[in-house]
């Protein structure tokens, strides 16, 4: 079996190579977005997601992996605009808007390392539609943190509910053995 790093990495460098593309096509639209705006993206993707893995037909030819890609991408969306602020224009190029990528996916994996190692390698043992509960779940969260101006009184903050998110997908897009070689 290829380990956790490998497969995460061949997940994280296909989700990397489509938000370069749609950099290319849309530029960094995306900068004007408010985070709540982010997770609303983030939310539609994971109902869908939860209807296709519960509905017997679908109508949209996409599956759950384009949507899994699409809530890992716009989740290191949100932790950009954490990080930058909100734009009121278009204002990162593309080898800009990678490195800022790059960097969050970065602090996204040791995360996932450090609690891979605390946690066992549990995720392997749990359904895609747990881990699709699980980003559901943080969703929630994030949007009552959100409607509390960001302020929690014990809770870890928006910024590492998104890393969950992020490190969720990844598990599900491992488990839906997407991207093995």
């Amino acid at each position: 079996m290829t380990s956790t790093p490998e497969q995460y990495e061949r997940v994280m460098k296909n989700c990397k190579a489509l938000f370069s593309s749609k950099m290319e096509d849309y530029g960094s639209a995306w900068r004007i977005l408010r985070l709540p705006s982010l997770t609303d993206q983030i939310f539609i993707k994971a109902q869908r997601i939860r209807g296709l893995q519960t509905n017997t037909t679908q109508k949209v030819a996409e599956g759950e992996v384009s949507e899994f890609i699409g809530i890992i991408n716009y989740s290191l969306m949100a932790l950009i605009q954490i990080e930058l602020g909100v734009s009121e224009t278009p204002d990162l190029n593309t080898e800009d808007a990678l490195s800022h990528f790059e960097k969050q996916a970065a602090v996204v994996f040791e995360l996932m390392m450090a609690k891979n190692h605390d946690y066992g390698e549990a995720w392997r043992d749990m359904r895609v539609s747990s881990l699709t509960d699980l980003i559901l779940q943080k969703l929630m969260r994030v949007k009552q943190i959100e409607g509390n101006d960001g302020k929690t009184i014990v809770s870890e903050g928006i910024d590492a509910n998104y890393q969950d998110i992020v490190n969720y997908a990844i598990f599900a897009l491992i488990h839906l053995k997407t991207f093995e070689e």
